[in-house]
């Protein structure tokens, strides 16, 4: 006989399971809708997606989908093989992981702008070294093109870098603007049962602060990527 405590346990775990397949899926349908080509790479919001639902289902999660999306992208739309498929699933890992583990610790406003914020530059560092191993592989294999390791460490301060660093900035400060609403609306809907995110949107200086701080980013990010795109 099932006690009251174990249904509640398999509820809740139904319910996270439920969370990250729904969220997994939003994320891969935004890398359908919202491709932006920057030269041979393309920024997609979907990292903002999965770092929102890790900041509410916990690092662990975060990676689950950032595998599940990245598999998605292998087997539907991706023209880049294995190796794209390694690229997107290590960036979108390292990103979401970075953020909701920092969240886990503080889960307060500190934790909530910090957290997007480290992982814009654990992310990018982690990122260029990634490309240079891959990257002359990748174009050699499934492109015929000869690329050295020097090319692509040439590409850094002109390409590598800008794009890893807006594709970051844009995707920390979505994450940052809809976390807070949309975990609200989630418990609402019996998705999700934390105090914090029982508690209902409203606008005080905190909100207000992180709003402001995520619109900032937005405008480096915009920055950056128009320039890329000269």
């Amino acid at each position: 006989m099932k006690t009251s405590t174990g249904k509640n346990k398999n509820r809740k775990m139904t319910e996270t399971a439920v969370g990250i397949a729904m969220f997994a899926a939003l994320a891969y349908g935004v890398t359908l809708v919202f491709p932006i080509p920057v030269s041979f790479l393309t920024f997609d919001a979907k990292d903002a997606v999965i770092t929102v639902a890790s900041f509410v289902y916990g690092p662990l999660a975060g990676v689950i989908m950032s595998l599940l999306t990245a598999l998605l992208e292998l087997f539907t739309v991706s023209g880049t093989g294995l190796y794209g498929f390694i690229m997107n699933f290590v960036s979108s890992a390292v990103f979401a992981a970075t953020a909701s583990g920092i969240y886990k610790l503080w889960r307060n406003p500190r934790g909530a702008v910090f957290g997007p914020v480290l992982a814009v530059f654990t992310m990018t560092g982690i990122m260029l070294p990634m490309n240079i191993w891959i990257t002359p592989v990748y174009m050699t294999t499934l492109t015929g093109s000869t690329v050295t390791q020097a090319e692509v460490i040439a590409m850094i301060p002109t390409l590598l870098f800008p794009f890893n660093l807006a594709k970051g900035l844009l995707n920390a400060a979505l994450a940052m603007l809809l976390y807070k609403p949309l975990s609200v609306a989630l418990s609402r809907a019996g998705f999700v049962g934390r105090g914090e995110e029982k508690k209902s949107f409203s606008w005080n200086r905190t909100t207000l602060f992180i709003s402001l701080a995520a619109l900032l980013m937005i405008a480096v990010a915009v920055t950056l990527f128009v320039l890329l795109n000269k």
